[in-house]
């Protein structure tokens, strides 16, 4: 195999230049420019210092002249040709953004219109002896769709509706519009046989207590002239022991069913081992010679999602291996704008704090892309479940076109039968808040068209996989469910978006009704999280800052502070003042751009502990909790719980908490008991110590409390309930903390305040600070109660054991600080504070 990483870019103003002249191979492209493959025209401008990084300030607006050129990209390689008639050549594209035309030695070969699917091409008659040259056309998306109807719903650019393209590039509600074109994906020639494995598809089909049962099916590609009998064998090999089966193939298609005794079974990380197997298919012909090959990396497990509890009540509960799940997790949006020039290691990482945190499920949210390879090999290897949307969000998309239909049919028989084999894949999806926004829209008179897009969704899809992948769910929409009468975010059935907290919707709503909203202090608070019973929160959250390092690097000088044009320009969300009604509601407002950090990062971090807390203690009924968002694709003020820079907000280091297997909780409202609940996720019981400590800043404890305890596995209990009035024994509510400790260190501390921040009465503290170099760590000691101690840190891709933490007074904590690149962290330039510490 020869990969294609060396090019030439060069733009023209559209359709100025014949074609032919700048694809043949005698072209002069002596003064192009260099780029890289995988990459994109963006990334490539950048690195040439001929757009300004589009991240900084303003930057985006004055390169959107990018979108509106055409593109060339021309390689030229050395190829030596093979003369025997047994094999054929295939040029293979990965992935082209999007209306491309690809050329060999001046021959036009074929064209592209979809950023999605890879495209593949026989050259073994148009490959030369020696020097070769590509060139690849890329079209302004104007050209292929300024004449299309757009007289319909669609968020954000409605020429996306018909472009096969991440949905995101036409700008979203946290990022900014670059609308990409360019090799996005590799390039390679291959030499292959003409008789090979065209497609594997791998699953297991049954497990018992000793033994399991796996099913390979395999579909052959042969040329005409090629007749006989193949041989497929299947190796299942765990390291030690391997398991091997053989079936003979006469015609395009054989299956194996193989029996693996005593299978070692792929978990999620926090119920066990995600045990991955050596899957390798070799094809062999009736001589005995191998011909093709296939591995893959498989995971013997079962999962399902469970509609009904044995007591009649609905549920949406995924069941891994007969275990019930409660999913805890987040949204994934893409890893950045530039994606063809983003490298693997940004996905390693972000999944790397994925695991960190206690997650086990990861949604791919509808309006990016299908994901590269890395992210679904690293879900298999970490133990991370994947919900996968289908890429269709928030737009009624033209199902009534032939040619548009044609062209989503390949791209869904593409990705199923690309993704299927990948253990870590649980459930698809059809589409992001289509049906849900739909009915919302039409009903308040928005939109008066038909359901354009509903033949995709609900007829299409099903049927590809019920041909493709049969045994894993299909679920038509996020959210969707709908008792006949509430909408479909009902919290009764299926999963549900919580917007009700942050946009201010106004829920439960029945189908056809107008939509209401309440953009008002109490509208958009995160207590509203307590009242909601939905059996799945697959979407929910809110706005806080990035971090200091990473605002300060992309924000012009001298626009630093609080309510600058350029912070303003950070958020792309519509009525900005949400989040300072929910920072009103429970911190205040800020004044300052320290305040706005801070408060804005204390809400977020707060507001989702509450409502997974929340969610949490009502499993198995509730059964999931998907943060919206667990990333940015650019520097901005978002949902996100890691920022641009990979640095991790309060709400990533809140949630190592709140998503951890064992948690212990406090319910508790201002005047009403506390209710104390241990909720183990764990497949194992539990026998434990609960020490309640109620005791104010300056470290006097006022109550005190031992409870004993047992809860057994994947189930909740509670312990005790305790009256207000008893806890605080004559102390004001605004003046103590309480804090939940294990004697066995089975859950981690969990620190209450009984009050909202902007009610509590902190003491200013003193913080004693020593850093170790040579150890990368900071000790810490407070003075006095300190809340919402903040490691400030000056670079990006840096962990901390812990941050944005409490502590009580008298109590010492030592933070191990760790780069994400194996780097040596300057423990020194880290600045350290709580919110009422002293400066």
């Amino acid at each position: 195999m020869k990969t294609l990483s060396e090019w030439k870019l060069h733009w023209f103003e559209p359709g100025c230049e014949n074609p032919l002249t700048i694809a043949a191979p005698s072209y002069i492209d002596h003064f192009w420019m260099t780029a890289k493959v995988p990459g994109d025209v963006h990334s490539t401008l950048i690195d040439r210092k001929l757009i300004e990084d589009p991240f900084a300030g303003h930057n985006d607006l004055k390169c959107r002249w990018v979108e509106e050129k055409e593109w060339w990209y021309r390689t030229v390689f050395e190829w030596t040709l093979d003369d025997s008639d047994e094999g054929i050549t295939e040029l293979a594209f990965e992935g082209l953004d999007t209306y491309a035309t690809i050329y060999l030695n001046g021959k036009e070969i074929g064209s592209t219109q979809n950023m999605f699917i890879s495209h593949t091409f026989d050259v073994s008659r148009e490959l030369e002896d020696g020097k070769n040259t590509i060139a690849v056309r890329f079209d302004p998306l104007s050209k292929h769709v300024e004449d299309k109807e757009k007289d319909v719903w669609c968020s954000y650019g409605k020429e996306r509706l018909w472009a096969r393209k991440s949905s995101m590039n036409f700008g979203w509600d946290w990022g900014p519009r670059l609308v990409t074109a360019g090799i996005w994906k590799e390039v390679t020639l291959k030499r292959k046989s003409k008789t090979r494995l065209n497609q594997v598809f791998v699953h297991t089909s049954e497990i018992n207590e000793a033994t399991a049962n796996i099913e390979v099916s395999m579909e052959l590609k042969k040329s005409f002239k090629q007749r006989g009998t193949y041989t497929a064998t299947v190796s299942l090999f765990d390291g030690i022991n391997e398991v091997e089966d053989s079936i003979d193939i006469d015609r395009s298609s054989g299956k194996l069913e193989m029996r693996v005794d005593n299978p070692k079974l792929w978990w999620t990380h926090d119920l066990g081992e995600p045990f991955l197997y050596d899957l390798t298919v070799t094809l062999k012909n009736e001589e005995g010679s191998t011909i093709d090959s296939y591995k893959q990396k498989f995971g013997i497990r079962m999962i399902d999602v469970e509609m009904e509890h044995e007591n009649g009540e609905k549920l949406f509960t995924f069941n891994l291996n007969g275990i019930r799940v409660f999913a805890k997790g987040s949204n994934w949006i893409p890893v950045h704008n530039f994606l063809g020039a983003t490298d693997n290691d940004r996905y390693k990482k972000l999944l790397y704090l994925a695991k960190e945190s206690h997650m086990n499920m990861i949604r791919v949210w509808g309006g990016g892309i299908y994901e590269k390879n890395v992210f679904y090999e690293e879900c298999d290897r970490l133990g991370l479940l994947v919900w996968q949307d289908f890429m269709f969000a928030n737009a009624l998309y033209p199902d009534y076109n032939h040619n548009f239909m044609m062209e989503v049919e390949e791209e869904i028989q593409f990705v199923v039968k690309k993704l299927r084999n990948h253990t870590c894949l649980a459930l698809w999806c059809g589409n992001n808040e289509i049906d849900w926004i739909y009915d919302r829209k039409s009903s308040s008179g928005e939109i008066t068209t038909p359901f354009f897009g509903e033949k995709i969704y609900h007829d299409l899809i099903p049927a590809i996989l019920h041909d493709l992948d049969p045994n894993r769910l299909y679920w038509p929409s996020s959210p969707f469910g709908t008792d006949g009468e509430e909408d479909l975010d009902a919290e009764s059935i299926g999963d549900k978006h919580n917007w009700q907290v942050w946009h201010g919707n106004v829920e439960p709503r029945k189908i056809g009704e107008p939509v209401v909203q309440d953009i008002s202090q109490e509208g958009v608070s995160f207590k509203k999280y307590k009242s909601d019973y939905t059996r799945f929160s697959s979407e929910f959250g809110m706005h806080a800052s990035s971090n200091r390092y990473t605002l300060q690097k992309y924000i012009p000088e001298g626009e630093f502070y609080w309510k600058s044009e350029e912070m303003s320009y950070r958020n792309k969300d519509h009525f900005h003042e949400k989040g300072i009604l929910l920072m009103e509601g429970f911190t205040g407002i800020p004044s300052t751009i320290e305040e706005y950090m801070d408060f804005s990062m204390l809400t977020q971090a707060e507001g989702l502990k509450y409502g997974i807390e929340h969610y949490r203690r009502h499993k198995p009924f509730t059964s999931g909790a998907l943060i919206w968002q667990h990333n940015d694709c650019w520097p901005g003020t978002s949902w996100s719980l890691i920022d641009y820079e990979l640095l991790p907000k309060a709400s990533f280091y809140y949630a190592k908490k709140f998503f951890a297997p064992v948690i212990a909780t406090v319910d508790h409202d201002p005047g009403k008991p506390a209710i104390i609940t241990v909720i183990n996720d764990m497949n194992k019981k539990i026998k434990d110590t609960l020490t309640l400590t109620v005791e104010t800043f300056v470290g006097e404890v006022v109550f005190t409390k031992e409870i004993p305890y047992e809860v057994e596995k994947n189930s909740v209990v509670i312990l005790d309930e305790i009256e207000e009035i008893k806890l605080l024994q004559g102390q004001p509510p605004e003046k103590v903390s309480l804090t939940l400790q294990s004697a066995h260190h089975v859950f981690p501390e969990n620190v209450i305040h009984l009050r909202d921040f902007k009610d509590m009465n902190y003491e200013e503290t003193h913080l004693t600070i020593k850093s170790d170099q040579a150890a990368q760590t900071i000790t810490l000691k407070a003075d006095r109660f300190a809340r919402f101690i903040t490691l400030d840190i000056h670079e990006g891709e840096v962990l901390c054991s812990d941050n944005f933490f409490d502590l009580k007074a008298g109590d010492e904590k030592t933070v191990q600080v760790t780069s994400l690149n194996g780097h040596e962290v300057e423990i020194d330039k880290i600045g350290v504070r709580a919110i009422n510490s002293k400066a």
